[in-house]
């Protein structure tokens, strides 16, 4: 009809292997992104959920539809760039209104060459990824609103998904360095730890800046060794503990490198402690199995069961992979699960300061329900000193 307003063409899509499509309004970056599609289900902390290089390979889904309403600042990096691929949300983002923030969410992404995708059903997105599984896709942005649909399911196809992938080798430090600065606290943000303490040496497989942070406040003097350190590499230090870290990938591939060293330091009585990745490492030192989730555990509201007190905690996690909790060998215990599914949250050797978590008790902005796991760390070096 004449006078009738055309509506705008859409500037960035997705693509699904299955050849479904969505269409939105891009931001951030032009371009194309292809990697596996993932939801998280957190209220806050997209900037900490972007920099997580535990999102490596991923696209994320924010459930929430409030995305970029508070803008970015450097201060909320867990690294210093984006590690995920992209991000698809609800609603296109706004100008920020916090008195934190130093930038848009759209002009920091595309200056870290990551796409951003708005005005997606992101509840159908999520239906989809919870029955059939996280699949791997597409995603494009182009101010003109060009797309060549069938090339990019081909290319969503062709993705080799993340089993069998290593990629802790990709986010992990080039070299070692020392790690001081402690937890963010009201009024004067980040300080340094000073005097002694608790020489702990962290195995890098793309650790977030706020759990070095939390083993600072915990009182440890923490030294962060790259993921392909070896045994011999990690004992030179003469650490009072280890502490594994987050990563992203496939454990079962991280591990050909990681769990000899793992196993060359279980053989001294040395505390040691793990999350999320390092969770998975730690049982696959031990003799268990790790195994591929349907569409995994992405949010910062999930109920864990502590087996031992019959406490619930909230948690943070995010992890595609988990550890098969019929496959602990005898002397292992699992000390906690997802009160969701029933998977595997936490393991303790029986007899040795050995413990790990799947969960991610540093979470930031929160919940905070667990950080007395790094106190537990910190008691069981100072029983040994």
């Amino acid at each position: 009809m004449p006078g009738t307003a055309r509506a705008p063409r859409p500037t960035a899509c997705l693509t699904l292997a299955d050849g479904t499509v969505f269409y939105g309004k891009g931001f951030g970056a032009t371009g194309e992104r292809v990697a596996e599609l993932c939801f998280n289900t957190a209220m806050t902390g997209y900037q900490e959920i972007m920099t997580d290089p535990s999102y490596a390979g991923q696209v994320v889904t924010f459930t929430f539809p409030h995305v970029g309403d508070v803008g970015v600042n450097p201060e909320d990096d867990e690294q210093a760039a984006p590690v995920a691929d992209g991000m698809v949300v609800k609603w296109d983002p706004t100008e920020p209104s916090n008195w934190r923030a130093a930038d848009t969410l759209s002009d920091w992404l595309a200056r870290q060459g990551r796409v951003g995708i708005g005005g997606v059903d992101t509840r159908r997105l999520t239906r989809a990824i919870r029955q059939q599984g996280s699949p791997h896709v597409a995603l494009a942005h182009d101010p003109e609103g060009q797309f060549d649909i069938e090339a990019l399911v081909a290319k969503a196809r062709g993705f080799c998904g993340l089993e069998g992938l290593d990629l802790a080798k990709d986010v992990t430090c080039a070299q070692s360095y020392r790690w001081d600065e402690m937890r963010w606290a009201w009024p004067d943000g980040y300080q340094r730890r000073e005097g002694p303490g608790h020489k702990v040496v962290a195995i890098d497989y793309g650790a977030k800046r706020n759990i070095l942070r939390c083993l600072a406040s915990a009182g440890c003097d923490v030294t962060v060794l790259p993921a392909t350190a070896t045994a011999e590499d990690v004992l030179a230090l003469s650490p009072d503990g280890v502490f594994l870290s987050n990563g992203p990938g496939d454990p079962a591939a991280t591990g050909a490198y990681a769990v000899p060293m793992i196993q060359g330091v279980l053989e001294r009585d040395i505390p040691l402690f793990g999350i999320c990745l390092g969770h998975q490492m730690l049982a696959l030192a031990l003799g268990a199995k790790t195994i591929k989730m349907n569409h995994g555990h992405h949010g910062a509201n999930h109920p864990v069961k502590d087996l031992e007190t019959g406490k619930v905690e909230i948690t943070s996690m995010n992890h595609g992979f988990t550890v098969d909790s019929q496959s602990l060998p005898a002397g292992v215990k699992e000390t906690h699960v997802s009160l969701f599914d029933g998977s595997n949250c936490g393991i303790r050797m029986a007899d040795r300061p050995v413990f790990s978590v799947q969960y991610h008790p540093e979470a930031s902005p929160g919940p905070q329900d667990s950080y007395y796991l790094f106190e537990r760390f910190a008691a069981a070096m100072a029983e040994r000193a």
